[in-house]
């Protein structure tokens, strides 16, 4: 081989993980990718010619990108933390920059747990931090919640990757994924070299899990030598918005019993409802335990991770990577394996282990801080529901979509029924029709949303996700008048 045919780096993308290459995360994709560039042109006053004026992305759910203002009580206590200077000067924080006395207390408390958020904390997270979210559940739930069983995580995703490493212990290993799904479970399940056995959400009923869907799918897979080991279930749904009912959940809870099933609720919208209430599964499984249909031990064993974080519902604090999950049936020989794998990686950030604790247990009635935290939480709460329901009517009086009424977490995720001709230019460039249909979106009204490929849909139908969380409802006409002029063109 002569000087000039050897490679002239180590790494290629032919010699690379091919697993990271299988791999895909939509909403960070081209179309981000294309808003961002937007974006830059327009913040270098370069964009003269585009034909917007500021780019909206509604392809994540990352509130404060979108002016979500954080909530007081939690910066005020998290500057606090970051700098325990401040505490020598209370009679400053109190008369000159309106610190309420709770919040000076609540610093010091969590001070006293972590020492110091520059430090390492314990792997699982600070003892102090797990307490309170354990109290907060069984608030919650009205069942007792262990610390012990409690761990607190770099945001939820953390969590989803520490579980599913460990419960991935083949090529064969197969876990059951809703679709529509967040992408985050087929990417590391594809990391992973794991299998995907995806089971279809009911869009005619408000995306309702199906366990007779599951079931197929379960059986399918079994055929194919799959070994299933695990369900997800995003409750509230990600993307569709979609919210279970008890009676859902009891049905999910007899199909992982019955198949000895690793119960992974993702619960990370619990706070985000608009239609009924939250329902967790941890509440759902302790029910089926205390009643007549666990007399012969049936649910005694199920082995149940559910994960929440303070990345979403009125908190919104996603930068900060804080979340948590607690782990309830487990093997303690499988749970000392779990303890391992996040040890290695030392310690979730300790700054979002305070706002952990901060959101589960947040300012009480009569005291210092609590009317303003109930003023921001209503106000943030209300501005979602109200853009919400001005994008759902919007898609009502759209030609062609159709959308189920918003119930919770942070987005709609609305059928699309393009005219043959724009399905042909679309693969005349190579692409879905979703993904044309949202490119042409970002290219004439700098709205930035994702296909539905980008989150799997039923074969023969076009869907997008949108988030709600753009200030105002003026960007939604930006849709509906480019909706129009497309379907006009491609008639």
């Amino acid at each position: 081989m002569t000087k000039e045919e050897l490679p002239s780096r180590s790494l290629t993308i032919d010699n690379i993980n091919p697993n990271v290459k299988t791999a895909k995360y939509a909403v960070r994709g081209e179309l981000a990718i294309k808003s961002e560039a937007y974006r830059s042109q327009l913040a270098k006053g370069e964009g003269k010619d585009l034909p917007f004026d500021s780019v909206i992305s509604a392809n994540i759910g990352n509130p404060q990108q979108l002016d979500q203002k954080p909530i007081t009580f939690f910066r005020q206590v998290a500057s606090l933390v970051e700098n325990p200077l401040l505490l020598e000067k209370e009679d400053v924080l109190i008369n000159a920059l309106d610190y309420k006395p709770d919040v000076i207390a609540r610093a010091k408390k969590l001070l006293k747990d972590v020492k110091s958020v520059g430090a390492y904390s314990q792997s699982q997270g600070s003892p102090g931090i797990r307490q309170s979210v354990a109290e907060f559940i069984e608030r919650r739930d009205g069942y007792p919640a262990d610390a012990q069983s409690i761990y607190l995580c770099g945001g939820a995703s953390a969590g989803v990757n520490a579980l599913l490493s460990v419960i991935c212990a083949t090529p064969k290993t197969g876990v059951l994924v809703p679709i529509p799904q967040y992408p985050l479970y087929t990417a590391t399940l594809a990391l992973l070299n794991a299998k995907v056995v995806p089971y279809y959400l009911e869009e005619e009923s408000g995306w309702s899990t199906n366990v007779d869907g599951m079931r197929e799918a379960l059986k399918k897979a079994k055929d194919e030598g799959i070994d299933v080991r695990a369900v997800v279930v995003i409750n509230p749904g990600n993307p569709t918005g979609g919210s279970l009912g008890a009676k859902d959940i009891e049905s999910v809870l007899e199909l992982v019993a019955e198949e000895k099933l690793v119960m992974m609720a993702d619960e990370v919208y619990q706070t985000n409802i608009f239609e009924g209430k939250f329902h967790s599964f941890k509440k759902g499984l302790r029910d089926l335990q205390k009643s007549d249909k666990n007399k012969n031990g049936k649910f005694d064993n199920v082995e149940l991770a559910s994960l929440h974080s303070i990345s979403k519902g009125m908190v919104g604090e996603c930068g900060h990577r804080g979340g948590f999950y607690e782990m309830v049936g487990f093997d303690e020989k499988v749970v000392e394996q779990i303890y391992k794998f996040v040890s290695i990686m030392l310690c979730p950030p300790v700054v979002g282990q305070c706002l952990v604790e901060l959101m589960v247990n947040p300012p009480k009635e009569g005291e210092p801080s609590y009317e303003l935290y109930k003023k921001e939480y209503d106000t943030i709460f209300n501005n979602l529901h109200e853009r919400a329901m001005a994008l759902y009517k919007a898609f009502e009086e759209m030609e062609g979509v159709e959308c189920q009424t918003p119930q919770g977490s942070l987005y709609l995720y609305p059928t699309i029924n393009l005219p043959q001709k724009a399905i042909e230019a679309a693969k005349e460039k190579g692409k879905g029709g979703d993904e044309f249909y949202c490119m042409q979106l970002l290219d004439a009204t700098g709205i930035c949303i994702v296909p539905g490929a980008g989150f799997g849909q039923k074969e023969g139908t076009l869907h997008f996700r949108t988030t709600f969380l753009a200030p105002g409802t003026d960007w939604v006409s930006r849709i509906t008048d480019f909706h129009k002029k497309f379907l006009d063109e491609y008639r």
